[in-house]
């Protein structure tokens, strides 16, 4: 799992001049996927001193007004069809990806190769693969459309755990706030760590969140067992995580022998019980590290670690940063636990 996977060897465009970045609008996209990366390179012209860093634009099929599926009204700047090449295309998602206007499609297919990078968020990733153009290629979207997207475009290698990957001058990301980690990205490979620092700060977010931070909700959301007692005992680990969860007591408490209790929860499930409990632990502990005060090597007891050693190797092995980090980076106003 990482945070952003290496990009291939590809040359990629560092114009001198300001760059043009076009947002393509469709109607039922998600605002968010359109106005997050823009408040970013907007707020990086911003930052910068240099009104022309950016020149950022919107288009849409005949150039029309779209409606957005939140039901907010985007006009765009112009017709797709008059577009020239930009620098940095990007493709938001939403509703609208699912049945996506023919035209869309052509339009991607014979102009998105030109732009000198292509990005997506979101479930736009779906209008890239339906154009072809991410055959071959690395590539993410949200944790709810992964399985869509490997299982329609077999062609494409997806990777449903990052926030974002990039492979070349091709960048794709998970859901909404992704968007803004992968815009941030960019702005600072493209002005420096300051200028995007600056937005960052700004927009209160962060300027970089853990290396290897994963989709969390993919991660218990799709897990989810089709009938009991598998379901419940998938409830009761959540509800927990500091009990004894090895396979024996889980099987025991499904009523099942061990080996046909693991086997069983697999099929049902599509992971292990143990990868199960992991992430079950993992989420339970990052959720009292940011809205708690507890310390260490109380939450690891909570959580079912044990010992903060046991449980800074998990976060480590999962999010690439020890517990004390992650707190650091994502704690809020903070209450004590009962």
């Amino acid at each position: 799992m990482g945070l952003v996977t290496e990009p291939t060897a590809e040359p990629v465009e560092r114009p001198t001049t300001g760059r043009t970045l076009l947002v393509v609008l469709f109607d039922d996209v998600q605002s968010l996927d359109v106005t997050g990366p823009v408040e970013v390179f907007e707020g990086a012209r911003r930052a910068c001193g240099d009104r022309s860093a950016y020149r950022i634009r919107t288009a849409s099929l005949d150039g029309s007004p779209v409606r957005t599926s939140s039901g907010l009204t985007l006009v765009p700047d112009g017709d797709l069809a008059g577009e020239p090449a930009p620098h940095t295309l990007l493709v938001p998602g939403g509703e609208g990806t699912r049945r996506p206007d023919p035209r869309l499609i052509d339009w991607l297919r014979d102009r998105a190769p030109h732009a000198a990078r292509l990005v997506s968020v979101c479930t736009g990733a779906l209008l890239l693969a339906e154009a072809g153009l991410l055959d071959g290629r690395r590539a993410t979207t949200h944790w709810a459309a992964c399985d869509h997207l490997a299982g329609a475009y077999p062609e494409v290698a997806v990777e449903p755990d990052p926030i974002f990957v990039r492979d070349g001058r091709l960048s794709t990301s998970a859901g909404v706030t992704a968007g803004i980690d992968l815009a941030l990205a960019l702005v600072e490979e493209d002005l420096g760590r300051d200028v995007a620092l600056t937005v960052a700060r700004h927009l209160v977010v962060f300027l970089r969140r853990p290396g290897n931070q994963s989709q969390f909700s993919a991660q218990l959301a799709a897990q989810t067992a089709r009938r009991e007692p598998l379901r419940s005992v998938q409830h009761w680990v959540t509800q927990h995580p500091e009990a004894d969860l090895c396979v024996e007591s889980l099987a025991d408490r499904a009523g099942l022998s061990p080996r046909h209790f693991a086997r069983a929860f697999q099929a049902e499930t599509g992971t292990t019980p143990g990868r199960y409990v992991e992430r079950v632990r993992l989420e339970h502990a990052r959720r009292l590290l940011e809205d708690t005060a507890d310390g260490v090597t109380k939450i690891s007891r909570a959580c079912g670690y044990g010992t903060p050693e046991a449980m800074r190797r998990a976060f480590v092995k999962a999010l690439g940063v020890a517990p004390a980090e992650y707190r650091r980076r994502f704690r809020g106003p903070v209450r004590s636990a009962r």
